[in-house]
């Protein structure tokens, strides 16, 4: 049955078997020092005592203190599995609302099967992925923007995703939602009133106060929607394409800002014959460099592919490395920047780099290049002058880099969920709608109608208004034991 699928049922069904108690290894499987394996559920301390012997005998598990942890042994038939430690959690105050008990025992994988089997044995079920935040979830811990930003924070590889992952984790972007979300509650809820006394003609909601409202939530619905451009970009990495002639360094750039051997480097035009590409994070934010195959005219058909390749990795970077060697002349420098700027749009900057500059001394390089502008660049383009070979000028370099992902203003709250961004983008239609009403004077029902869509889409996103569908494609997408 296919995963998705298989998680809807799972979901729609959930409420009849929400008394069962989970289990599940947490850690990622393979050897390791250590393993943690979560339990939860109303079964969880009595199954617990069973497979579990403190090495204080007179200890009873389920009377000790919640939030302490307890050394004993995991035995089977009187034979010993493991020894552990094991960390109490009582509901209401644990993770998943509910009993909650974590055994940190040796990382054998071994080891880790006998338990897990011994929990099955004495009735606990192996969880689905995602379960122990479904369950927070459905027990109010935490809300749908919160589960998913633990998704993201178990995918963070980065400072930048983990600091946004962890404010939306905290509820940042959950408690700004709810603001929004009762303004309008009062406000429909003033408007329904009026429905109901319709015959008579009375006006409970002010509605220039409404128009204001309307006008506040909408440009921080904008806001938000304006964040996700950069939020994407932090959670996906920015691709950056490294172009240019053949032989200008291409190559021997890749290496040295990987500070490994990536690609060859030759003397030989046309060595590069297909993209090569790694990541690298620069101050918290990750960037995908790729190195292209030099462009030029062939009749070499393997070179002539991954040139076409290149020409497709440009359209698809969010920033363009365009080497020149420092031995050009400046009239086939710009003819360069011109032939390459026909193939970028307006959301793509432009790197110039003048590379090779370690065979100039520094009054030569100023006297060529000091304060030329070529034509074909923007404002938001860069000429830098580098060298590949001695990593010369690649601190600024990697300065301009990021401040190019930088947002002038860089916002509070930072979205990167496409689920997010489309309930919110609806959202915003809504108020627009609203707004429209408010002005051409329609009536209260219509008016109330698009008000409702507004919360409906907002509810959607924290999880006051959710479907199945929406909770199987969230949770499916766990790893098993969160």
């Amino acid at each position: 049955m296919h995963l998705s699928f298989a998680f809807f049922i799972f979901v729609k069904n959930y409420s009849m078997n929400q008394n069962s108690t989970i289990c599940a290894i947490s850690t990622p499987p393979g050897k390791g020092a250590i393993a943690v394996i979560r339990i939860s559920g109303k079964e969880t301390y009595n199954i617990c005592e069973k497979i579990f012997k403190p090495s204080k005998k007179e200890k009873i598990i389920s009377k000790e203190k919640p939030y302490t942890i307890h050394h004993g042994f995991i035995h089977k038939n009187n034979e010993v599995i493991d020894e552990v430690l094991i960390s109490l959690f009582k509901a209401p105050h644990s993770f998943t609302g509910e009993d909650m008990i974590e055994i940190s025992c040796h990382g054998s994988p071994y080891i880790q099967q006998q338990i897990m089997q011994i929990l099955i044995e004495e009735g606990a079920q192996l969880a689905k992925p995602g379960e122990f935040s479904l369950r927070a979830f459905l027990n109010g811990k935490i809300d749908l923007s919160q589960a998913e930003a633990i998704a993201d924070l178990i995918a963070s590889t980065n400072k930048a995703m983990h600091d946004t992952a962890i404010k939306q984790m905290r509820g940042h972007f959950s408690s700004e939602l709810k603001k929004l979300r009762d303004k309008l509650l009062n406000f429909i809820s003033l408007i329904e009133l009026e429905l109901d006394f319709s015959e008579e003609d009375v006006e409970f909601a002010d509605r220039s106060q409404l128009k204001t409202i309307v006008n506040e939530i909408k440009s921080i619905i904008d806001n938000l929607l304006q964040s996700f451009e950069y939020g994407n970009v932090l959670k996906n990495g920015i691709q950056v394409a490294i172009i240019g002639k053949p032989n200008v360094g291409k190559s021997t750039l890749l290496n040295a800002i990987l500070k490994e051997e990536k690609a060859i480097v030759s003397e030989i035009a046309g060595t590069t014959r297909d993209a090569i590409e790694d990541v690298i994070i620069i101050d918290g934010i990750q960037f995908r460099f790729i190195d292209t195959a030099g462009l030029r005219e062939t009749d070499d058909m393997i070179e002539s592919l991954g040139i076409k390749v290149t020409h497709e990795k440009i359209t698809k970077a969010k920033i363009i490395l365009w080497l020149a060697d420092a031995e050009d002349c400046l009239a086939e420098i710009n003819k360069g920047i011109n032939d390459i700027k026909i193939l970028l749009n307006d959301t793509q900057r432009l790197f110039v780099l003048i590379n090779k500059i370690d065979k100039y001394t520094g009054e030569q390089i100023n006297a060529k290049f000091g304060e030329i502008k070529f034509s074909g660049l923007n404002k938001n383009d860069r000429i830098i002058k580098i060298s590949a070979k001695k990593h010369i000028n690649f601190d600024v370099l990697y300065k301009e880099l990021i401040n190019s992902v930088l947002p002038e203003h860089q916002p509070d709250i930072i979205i990167n969920n496409i689920r997010h961004y489309e309930a919110l983008k609806f959202a915003a239609d809504a108020l627009t709608r609203v707004n429209e009403g408010l002005n051409q004077k329609l009536p209260n029902d219509l008016l109330a109608q698009d008000i409702r869509e507004t919360l409906h889409y907002l509810g959607e996103i924290t999880g006051e208004i959710t479907t199945d569908e929406i909770l199987g494609n969230i949770f499916k997408n766990f790893c098993i034991g969160k």
